[in-house]
């Protein structure tokens, strides 16, 4: 059975195939999630730049961005073939182009329509297909229209809701805002994971540091982690110990930078610039002496064309070990 104890949300832009590996690298345990792709794109887009992935990354899960169930059926048989081990369905990213694709947070105010998707995907597969969404979208956001959202889906064969503890304004507030500006309210999906004890209950949205975790964690299944993970990765380091009882020796930020290099290498004889893997591990030594010269000098210097690993090792030289 999948452990979601404790996730990597799907972020554009920033989960991509090289921001995965590093963070594996810090925990064997977390679930991680690709960035959204839509359905069009798996079906007719090139599939081994967006599905490929490294074996290490397992355990993955694919978010998929779309509404209509064939296409949904077609792309999670995709998934299984690729190795996925889940598919979820994104219903809640607020953004003008999920919305014009009707995807995303729009679908809160069709929960037959997302209870179809999920039954289209369950019949063809056998790997779980979850849902992430939000408390809430517009003025659809009372405690009853969730209540349903969530039932009418949960008859369709989702068992597991990972629930942005934020509502979503699709009118108004621009995505960046969506993930800041409405308020958290925890207490509606504590209340949710009550009012539905058989259903798997993943909180997310605003946590910080681990001890955040484990307190939410007395009162969820699981917790997604989001920007922090992504901007202060080390967080992940001690998390295998903590959730998951790893007695493996914790890695110093400097041995995973090791441990990423051979991985690297691989990658700049492919074809790969330097800059699309160190931009995802700039945060790596937040609030360590040298990290400012770490960001500097790969931000200048992983950017030039050709560029082998020498700007990296350079960084890691200026952070005292």
């Amino acid at each position: 059975m999948l452990n979601r104890l404790i996730s990597i949300a799907p972020m554009l832009d920033w989960t991509d195939r090289h921001c995965r590996f590093f963070l594996r690298l810090l925990s064997r345990r977390v679930l991680l999630y690709t960035e959204m792709i839509t359905t069009g794109a798996v079906l007719r887009g090139d599939r081994q730049r967006l599905l490929a992935y490294d074996p290490a990354e397992h355990p993955l899960a694919l978010q998929l961005g779309g509404s209509d169930p064939d296409e949904l059926a077609q792309c999670a048989c995709v998934a299984a073939d690729w190795g996925y081990d889940e598919v979820n369905l994104n219903v809640g990213c607020p953004s003008d182009r999920v919305r014009s694709g009707r995807f995303g947070a729009c679908l809160m105010a069709e929960p037959t329509l997302v209870a179809e998707c999920i039954a289209a995907m369950r019949a063809v597969v056998a790997i779980p297909i979850t849902v992430k969404t939000r408390i809430g979208v517009d003025e659809r956001d009372s405690y009853q229209e969730l209540v349903d959202f969530v039932g009418q889906v949960a008859v369709g064969g989702c068992q597991t809701f990972i629930i942005h503890a934020r509502k979503a304004w699709l009118n108004g507030l621009s995505p960046k805002e969506n993930r800041e500006i409405p308020p958290l309210r925890y207490e509606v999906v504590h209340r949710l994971k009550q009012d539905f004890p058989n259903l798997s209950i993943v909180l997310n949205g605003g946590l910080t540091v681990l001890d955040q975790v484990a307190d939410q964690l007395q009162r969820v299944d699981g917790v997604m982690l989001g920007r922090a993970a992504y901007e202060n990765p080390y967080l992940l380091a001690e998390v295998d110990s903590r959730f998951f009882g790893s007695v493996a020796p914790l890695l110093s930020r400097h041995q995973v930078v090791r441990a990423l290099l051979p991985y690297i290498e691989e990658e700049l004889r492919q074809g790969t610039s330097l800059h699309c893997m160190t931009r995802h591990i700039l945060g790596l030594f937040q609030g360590i002496s040298g990290a400012r010269a770490w960001r500097r000098t790969l931000s200048e210097q992983a950017c030039r064309r050709g560029v082998g690993v020498d700007p990296l090792i350079e960084a890691l030289r200026l952070v005292p070990e």
